[in-house]
């Protein structure tokens, strides 16, 4: 505000200086033109009239009519004064002189109006000018938006219609891997079942009995497999249905090692635990399944000989965290950025450990895996919620440390 206040003032004050310098022309220009003439002395002084009338018209179309005004009322006494007998007075003699004097005031004040006039006009047309000039170039900014925001709106649609796209093929996809996966478990189901069946059977050919053995561990490879497809179409489409009850922590580990023993019995897993009978919220089967593929993922990975080592321990904000870790190569650089994605062996580095890489991406979309280096080797880590009882255990356990 006290930047702009000397422009709002200064704004009457500029006019007035106009208006006085436009009336002190209306009298100076006159009277400079009368010290011309004055001198010379021609022998019809009365057609000076007229170069008084050129001046009112100069005033009025330059400065206004107010200006034009008084430009020919100077004229008018100064035609009068010097020019009209008797000279040097103000009278006039002749009736006729009279007349033409006030034939010239009127004369030059229509002269003045008219040039007036056409200034009033021509400063109309050049606000008018600036006024378009202004909106000429507003109209062109607001095109330029209207041209950007156009460009956006295509983008955006031509983006909205490929994620429309990518959608819908991410959809014929994982229900064309549901149906096929489906339809493969029923054909899976019966050669397990007679392969099983025929290895159970004393009058199998003792020469038949290792073909048939292999024939069974496939069928128990590629029915996991299709399981894995199954849990994680399921996953993906938000489909999956959990049975949440208090699941003992103890006891999960030791069914999930159980089951590692069938395929890996020489492997040995260290398992340690700060408190026992840790319980929290979970579904007991698909615990047991994120287990069953960490361990598996860390007896592909660490060396022959090596412990598999496996923890829990009570977190933050009522929370059971769980750890499997190796002793293998750990997880490389380039690997960890897409290591729980699909189809992404993470850890055996040979890439043919019997899975398709899904175990990882099932886990991290049942619990959040976590992956962390651990000395050496990779550590998978995952938390669940505290059972009520531990729950209320962890915070009494906290009041009393403070």
């Amino acid at each position: 505000m006290l930047g702009t206040m000397p422009v709002m003032r200064s704004a009457p004050t500029s006019r007035r200086l106009s208006a006085a310098a436009g009336l002190a022309a209306g009298v100076l220009g006159p009277v400079a033109l009368t010290a011309v003439l004055v001198p010379l002395r021609a022998p019809q002084p009365r057609d000076y009239v007229f170069l008084y009338l050129g001046v009112v018209a100069l005033l009025g179309v330059g400065r206004g009519l107010s200006p034009a005004l008084v430009a020919a009322a100077s004229s008018f006494l100064l035609v009068d004064f010097f020019f009209v007998p008797p000279v040097h007075t103000l009278t006039v003699a002749d009736e006729q002189d009279l007349v033409n004097l006030l034939v010239f005031f009127g004369a030059a004040g229509l002269v003045g109006g008219v040039g007036s006039r056409r200034r009033r006009n021509q400063l109309a047309a050049e606000a008018l000018s600036q006024q378009l000039r202004r909106a000429n170039e507003e109209l062109a900014r607001l095109n330029r938006e209207q041209a950007e925001a156009a460009a956006v709106a295509v983008r955006l649609a031509r983006t909205e219609q490929q994620v429309r796209v990518l959608e819908e093929s991410d959809r014929v996809r994982r229900d064309l891997l549901a149906n096929v996966s489906h339809e493969l478990r029923t054909p899976l189901g019966s050669i397990l079942t007679n392969s099983t069946g025929l290895l159970s059977d004393p009058a199998l050919a003792p020469g038949l009995h290792a073909e048939v053995e292999s024939i069974a561990v496939e069928a128990r490879r590629l029915n996991r497999l299709v399981g894995e497809m199954l849990d994680m179409a399921r996953i993906e489409g938000n489909a999956l249905t959990l049975h949440l009850e208090p699941v003992d922590v103890g006891a999960a580990v030791e069914a999930a090692v159980e089951r590692l023993r069938v395929p890996s019995p020489q492997r040995e897993v260290e398992w340690e635990s700060d408190a026992s009978g840790l319980q929290v919220v979970a579904d007991w089967d698909r615990l047991g399944q994120v287990l069953d593929n960490l361990l598996a993922n860390a007896d592909r990975a660490a060396p022959e000989g090596t412990p598999i080592t496996l923890s829990a321990s009570r977190g933050a904000r009522s929370m059971i965290v769980v750890r499997v870790g190796d002793r293998g190569p750990g997880v490389p650089d380039e690997l960890r950025p897409r290591l729980f994605s699909r189809f992404v062996h993470g850890g055996s580095g040979d890439g043919d450990g019997g899975g398709v890489g899904l175990g990882l991406a099932i886990v991290r979309g049942l619990v959040g895996l976590e992956d962390g280096e651990g000395g050496t080797g990779a550590t998978f880590a995952f938390s669940l919620p505290a059972a009520p009882d531990e729950a209320g255990d962890q915070r009494d356990a906290g009041r009393t440390a403070r």
